[in-house]
């Protein structure tokens, strides 16, 4: 295969080769989350709210398998760029060991925490319950969504984009498949409550890991994994944590956001903590369509930049803030025409349903907006600058969006809380473009 594709393919045709199959597999990602929590929402209210509390524990463990996987595939596609093999080599063997350490780690701690975490929350005995027996099973799967998403990066650093779009593909289809064959207990299988659930999202993971590890050593690619690469090597090890530390801050910052915004929202009723956790399942409809374009924008730049393109870099920006900032109109204008039918489909409840349609009309009004923000973060990754990207980040889910809140709940309710979404992509729009702007204009 050759790599200097990346550098010689007209921008506009190369983008979509690379981003079309990541946008497709992230649709079927999305509707995996929504698929999930519409059969485990079948089981009970209770479950789908200790579904919404596990969530930001959960979206941890995968934000530190993806933020490292960034920091590789960063590192492999600007070494590529630069025409340094040895070094996309090491960078692709030593983060596989990382990947391994992590997973260890993230395995133990998660299950440790999990039920001191839950009551902090929660009172409900039934609830906390529901959520345990869930994530035990869950986190069981960590070393799997470590190393997966670990091949996924490696393969998207050399631009094989067909294939991570069939290995998450079939994950996510065979998810589908067995959430309600595992909850409710179709044909030889037992009915396993919310436990079937969990395994189901398990057993997708290890499907999608065992594909790349079949496609690696069945069909050779640009870069190589073996031992010889994978001793700790010091500036390299500092290259993947300079840019995966930070990526992993990005993805795990929702999860921060979420439990802090739950502990604003108990003040009121569990009813807004269980609309908060349908929004953020609602919302991955978009988000991870136009993270499919960023992700088949992040070679890309990191590539194009190694190799001194900074025209390329430029063009290829401009491109993918235009595509989500699409995406993102469209999830508006369905948030505005149909909140009620999209809340529904996790719950009859006539009192969430209101509260769950006044939400989605009100933070519907910063998506638009949000597009510069997640074009910014994601082109930072992609240039190995991992704390300008991490620098919006903070601004998006912490540093502005919790305040603003925390103060507007007060003088408005739930309602307050709603609104601080729109005010905070407003705000960190302006933020985004100023660093992205001053991180680029430093070269090298």
């Amino acid at each position: 295969m050759r790599e200097d594709f990346m550098k010689e393919k007209p921008v506009l045709p190369l983008l979509l080769s690379m981003a079309l199959p990541m946008v497709l597999s992230m649709l079927v990602n999305s509707l995996y989350n929504i698929v999930d929590s519409f059969f485990v929402a079948k089981i009970s209210e209770e479950a789908m709210t200790a579904l919404s509390l596990v969530y930001p524990v959960q979206n941890f463990i995968n934000a530190a398998g993806v933020g490292m996987g960034i920091g590789i595939n960063a590192a492999i596609a600007y070494h590529l760029g630069t025409m340094e093999k040895d070094k996309a080599n090491q960078a692709a063997s030593q983060g596989l060991l990382l990947a391994v350490v992590h997973g260890l780690v993230l395995t133990v701690v998660c299950i440790a925490i999990m039920r001191p975490f839950l009551e902090m929350f929660t009172t409900q005995e039934a609830v906390i319950d529901l959520g345990m027996r869930y994530s035990v099973i869950a986190y069981a799967f960590t070393m799997m969504i470590q190393l997966g998403v670990t091949f996924e990066k490696i393969f998207q650093a050399v631009g094989c984009m067909k294939v991570t779009m069939v290995s998450m593909m079939s994950g996510c289809v065979a998810n589908i498949i067995l959430d309600p064959v595992m909850i409710f207990g179709l044909g030889p299988f037992p009915a396993m409550g919310i436990e079937g659930a969990a395994l189901a999202t398990g057993i997708g993971q290890t499907l999608s890991l065992v594909i790349y590890l079949a496609v690696y050593f069945a069909r050779p690619i640009p870069v190589k994994i073996g031992r010889k690469w994978m001793k700790p090597e010091g500036q390299m090890v500092k290259k993947l944590y300079g840019v995966g530390i930070p990526a992993t801050l990005n993805m795990a910052l929702p999860s921060l956001l979420i439990s802090l915004l739950n502990g604003i929202l108990a003040a009121f009723s569990e009813v807004y903590i269980l609309v908060l956790g349908i929004y953020y399942k609602l919302q991955t409809f978009l988000y991870l369509p136009a993270n499919g374009f960023v992700q088949g924008m992040r070679p890309l730049i990191g590539y194009n930049y190694g190799a001194g393109e900074h025209r390329r870099v430029s063009q290829l920006y401009r491109l993918v803030l235009i595509m989500s900032g699409i995406i993102m109109a469209a999830g508006t204008v369905i948030c505005l025409l149909i909140p009620g039918q999209l809340m529904g489909l996790f719950t009859s409840n006539p009192e969430t349903i209101r509260a769950g349609e006044m939400a989605l009309r009100i933070i519907s009004a910063g998506f638009i907006v949000s597009a510069v923000s997640v074009t910014s973060s994601g082109a930072l990754e992609g240039l190995g600058k991992g704390v300008p990207s991490l620098v919006i980040s903070l601004c998006r889910y912490l540093v502005i969006i919790v305040p603003v809140a925390f103060v507007m709940a007060r003088i408005f309710g739930p309602t307050g809380v709603w609104n601080a979404f729109w005010i905070t992509e407003l705000v960190t729009a302006a933020v985004s473009l100023a660093v992205y702007r001053k991180a680029v204009a430093r070269k090298g």
